[in-house]
């Protein structure tokens, strides 16, 4: 029997009018209550998932999240970090000068908030920011420093623009980072380190789970490292074609109750 299961959230969790569906949320619950565990993944930080994690019930002892894209890993009630690979200002200033040279917009995601070294934010950055619950800070280039905790750096534009990017940008920056882009319009660089597959396998070496016993399920290149890692490596039925190329196990789309499928056959035995 498998024992965990790994959730993305956009485009896997919740279907396309955000939402968690009556069919998802009653196999999540009989799940957990069957004894499996029930981690959110995801690129949010803690603020942006506790609303969902309260309303699947994932607030108790032993429950845990992963957090910007797997940079960071905690227990939910007692907001204990399990696992945090950070970035540096140096990375910051690596991105940044990439950043300005293709004429694009980036912000830092902290565990608090958001900061933007632009006088008007990006409508990519606003929207990081309700997303999140979290507030946009306003820092100039000179007010970036290494007092900052970089959990993951984001150029952010239009899709079409983030296509042209991802064409120029350097060999180095993919040797050096995690380079993931978690929506058409976000491109995420996080420390080499840190992803959803490395996280899922740090929080089962500390909660004593094989990875064997696991599943992930994703839509997006940022679940990639985990539907590797998992024991079932699941795509839901709108995930890209890179993504159902790796996955074991294709599942129904978010708007088909998708997760709930995937928890009824392969933890349920239904």
């Amino acid at each position: 029997m498998y024992k965990l299961i790994a959730l993305d959230i956009d485009g896997t969790l919740l279907n396309s009018e955000k939402k968690i569906t009556s069919d998802v949320f009653n196999s999540i619950q009989e799940a957990k209550k069957n004894g499996a565990k029930v981690v959110l993944s995801t690129g949010r930080p803690l603020p942006g998932v506790t609303p969902l994690l309260k309303q699947l019930n994932l607030t108790d002892e032993g429950d845990y999240v992963i957090c910007f894209n797997g940079a960071v890993v905690q227990e939910v009630k007692s907001e204990k970090v399990i696992s945090n690979i950070e970035m540096t200002y140096d990375d910051f200033k690596t991105i940044y000068k990439i950043v300005k040279e293709l004429d694009t917009k980036v912000h830092i995601n902290t565990p608090t908030n958001v900061i933007t070294p632009h006088d008007e934010p990006s409508k990519y950055t606003v929207l990081e920011a309700e997303l999140n619950q979290i507030p946009i800070v306003y820092k100039s280039e000179d007010e970036i420093d290494d007092s900052i905790t970089f959990c993951k750096i984001m150029i952010i534009d239009d899709p079409e623009k983030l296509e042209e990017i991802l064409q120029v940008l350097p060999k180095e920056i993919y040797d050096n980072y995690t380079v993931v882009r978690s929506a058409p319009f976000f491109l995420e660089f996080l420390n080499k380190a840190a992803n959803k597959g490395t996280a899922l396998q740090a929080l089962c070496k500390n909660i004593d789970i094989p990875i064997e016993k696991t599943i992930a399920v994703g839509d997006e290149e940022n679940d990639q490292h985990m539907i590797k890692l998992a024991g079932l490596g699941v795509a839901m039925g709108n995930a890209r074609d890179s993504i159902k190329d790796i996955a074991s196990y294709i599942t129904k789309t978010n708007n088909e109750h998708g997760v709930a499928h995937v928890i009824d056959k392969f933890i349920l035995n239904k």
